[in-house]
């Protein structure tokens, strides 16, 4: 099929070489029933590629069903892909058909597959091996003829690395592997796709489109977009519905993109090596601030330990061995507390002093406390918490179990 054609039918835009492989690829793959893996940063588009698969293969008249499995509760997500059987669990009134059942003769599409548990990681191996699987509460074996696409935004080897993903599955599901590439790749497609939204925006709200001068391109170009497609249609949506202006100038541009200056790194890309790496830095930037007022009794401590004084409050269990490290430890803490923001410097700085225990102690105890006043200020509701601490729910959620609070 005509790469072009592909595009029109499926309202994707742009025209970067990268992409364009991707999407060859998957029309390549498509009548075959090879495992696809596809690959690439939140808010690239990588649900386009396994509607794309689906559509030109020879289960296109069968059922094509998406699941999120980072939306799933861990305990829930067995029923929900496998099925289960009446009275298998509490509230397990009935019998019930899994996605995979319902599925069958279609195309299963998988996505945030790195956030499936380990003990459904191996059901769904012996799908990939042969396609069996056993419903919850049931001893009969099933078959079940799906075509399996899964997609990830994690850095597998990583998770591979980590335990946290199992090696023989990363195997069997990235028989190919897709990846799509970010925005800040395409340079060439962001004012296209940009124009595309302002367009459509204009009819949504029946108000003229929004147009970028010259420099406005230009920034939008330079900028980083760790959101990608997603960040950018919210900018254009926003700029449509707020300015009244409807030619945007780079100034007034500035005032919409956040961290312009900074240009973080990418959340999470083929080099990270953390899961939700920008969550989790947005986090610890925030535990820093509040690091300032423990600096003065740091600076306080030594002092009292020049003069010989005895050593009382927060840190005095560990004081013999923050005695020999503190100065660099402390001095970065000054540093990164008067930085507007920080970068791969100073977080590998944090990696190497890992085992001193005043930078354990302080990054994990504030951490912990800004969890506890959080969920205690919203009353326990975890998506308001973790928009507070500018973090993902998810990742709020692992916290929780890490911290066992």
């Amino acid at each position: 099929m005509d790469i072009q054609a592909l595009k029109q039918r499926f309202g994707i835009i742009g025209n970067d070489p990268k992409l364009n492989r991707a999407l060859e690829k998957a029309v390549q793959v498509a009548p075959t029933d090879i495992s696809v893996l596809v690959t690439g940063e939140s808010g690239v588009g990588k649900e386009n590629i396994p509607k794309i698969i689906h559509s030109l293969s020879h289960r296109k008249h069968a059922k094509y069903i998406a699941v999120n499995c980072g939306a799933i509760p861990e305990g829930t997500i067995d029923s929900e892909l496998f099925g289960h059987e009446k009275g298998s669990f509490t509230g397990a009134v009935g019998t019930r058909q899994g996605y995979f059942e319902e599925a069958d003769g279609g195309t299963i599409f998988l996505d945030e597959v790195g956030e499936l548990p380990l003990t459904t990681q191996v059901r769904l191996l012996r799908v990939l091996e042969n396609g069996e699987f056993i419903k919850v509460g049931s001893s009969k074996m099933q078959k079940a003829d799906v075509r399996i696409v899964a997609a990830t935004n994690l850095n597998m080897a990583e998770a591979i690395k980590k335990g946290k993903f199992r090696e023989d599955l990363y195997y069997r599901l990235s028989t190919i592997e897709i990846n799509v590439p970010p925005l800040r790749d395409r340079k060439g497609d962001i004012h296209l796709l940009f124009r595309k939204f302002a367009s459509d925006f204009a009819q949504k709200y029946t108000m003229p489109a929004i147009q970028l001068t010259d420099d406005a391109v230009q920034l939008l170009n330079r900028y980083h977009f760790q959101g990608n497609i997603r960040q950018l249609r919210n900018l254009a949506e926003q700029l449509s519905v707020i300015e009244k202006e409807r030619v945007i100038n780079g100034e007034k541009l500035k005032e919409y993109l956040p961290h312009f200056e900074s240009q973080l790194p990418s959340v999470i890309s083929g080099k990270s090596s953390e899961f939700d790496y920008q969550a989790e830095r947005e986090m610890m930037y925030n535990v820093i601030l509040e690091l300032r007022k423990e600096i003065d009794e740091v600076k306080k401590i030594t002092v009292d330990l020049l003069h010989g004084k005895p050593i009382t409050g927060t840190f005095s269990k560990t004081i013999p061995d923050m005695y020999h490290s503190k100065t660099e430890v402390e001095e970065k803490y000054i540093d990164l507390a008067n930085k507007p923001n920080f970068d791969d410097e100073d977080v590998d700085f944090f990696e190497d002093v890992d085992d001193n225990p005043i930078s354990n102690f302080t990054i994990q105890e504030q951490e912990i406390q800004m969890i506890k006043n959080s969920l205690n200020k919203h009353k326990g509701k975890r998506k308001l918490a973790a928009k507070e601490l500018g973090i993902s729910e998810r990742t709020l959620y692992r916290k929780i179990k890490e911290y066992d609070l």
